[in-house]
């Protein structure tokens, strides 16, 4: 049987993974708030339409890779959502990152309507999802999980099934604690060294294939000392995220003392404006702490 699969959300991540579900070969059908970001996918060879609810009737598998926890209710839940077109027995995969309760409560009124759904988060930035590379933590029935699989497979490398419904979203909090944890450490060390009189392209080099090396340094690393503030995946998303963080750790009384730091530093670069830039920018909220002043932006 042919999987027609449809993905709600062109942004950043979500553009790279339609790109390789329609590469493996689903026919697949594209929705987005900003029509203009379909047709790319359009000259590819995707169907596009008009509203979540005409993509779910459609479709076996929706796909839904957008912002924030508000954003994927209104997709599902919406006047003309999701649930609005969707088919007794069809599945929803959410690559969003959103707060676990909530995805736990969304799943309960699509199985409600006979509708699986798995939470599926993701991680590997825009060139992950480019490239059909992304780290995806699940959450779900196994049942449901292997339905998603191939799907899944079209758009990411490493695909762990973590748990129940809203175990994927834990999961993923917890990969965001790491990210900025180690962008942090990436931007101090780069700061020594830049002190120091090393140069930093050396530098990483030399440090990267040992103990100290991480994905942060070896990709965001080199961004830093080549000033390269594209994202691959902005301040303005990772606030967001951490921001879920900080949520879910007070509900659980974990004290999260590093993260909320770099959370407080992050908000600094998007009072000055930055927010769009990748998140490896945290190196300038350290910069203008180290020289006080001499920071134009």
């Amino acid at each position: 049987m042919t999987i027609r699969v449809g993905v709600v959300g062109l942004g950043i991540m979500g553009t790279g993974m339609a790109k390789n579900v329609l590469a493996a070969g689903f026919p697949t059908t594209v929705q987005n708030r900003t029509r203009a970001k379909t047709e790319p996918l359009a000259a590819l060879g995707a169907s596009v339409s008009t509203t979540p609810a005409e993509l779910a009737a459609v479709s076996d598998i929706v796909l839904i890779c957008v912002s924030d926890t508000a954003d994927v209710e209104a997709v599902l839940f919406g006047e003309e959502g999701v649930s609005a077109g969707i088919s007794s027995g069809a599945l929803v995969i959410d690559a969003s990152t959103i707060a676990p309760a909530a995805t736990r409560a969304f799943a309960a009124r699509l199985h409600a309507a006979g509708v699986a759904f798995v939470d599926a988060p993701v991680s590997g930035g825009s060139e992950g999802a480019a490239k059909g590379i992304l780290s995806i933590m699940v959450g779900g029935e196994a049942d449901d999980v292997e339905r998603a699989r191939p799907v899944l497979e079209a758009i990411g490398r490493t695909i762990t099934h973590v748990g129940p419904v809203g175990a994927g979203q834990t999961c993923k909090l917890v990969n965001q604690v790491l990210v900025v944890g180690n962008m942090l450490a990436v931007s101090e060390a780069l700061l020594l060294a830049e002190a120091g009189g090393l140069d930093l392209a050396t530098t990483i080099e030399a440090v990267a294939g040992g103990a100290a090396g991480s994905w942060m340094l070896s990709n965001r690393g080199p961004q830093v000392v080549a000033d390269d503030w594209r994202p691959g995946f902005t301040i303005d998303l990772q606030q967001k995220d951490l921001r879920l963080v900080l949520e879910a750790a007070d509900d659980l009384g974990v004290p999260l003392i590093g993260t909320a730091t770099i959370f407080q530093l992050y908000r600094t670069l998007q009072q000055a404006g930055l927010g769009a830039e990748g998140n490896h920018a945290l190196v300038k909220a350290l910069r203008r702490l180290a020289a006080p002043g001499t920071m134009t932006w």
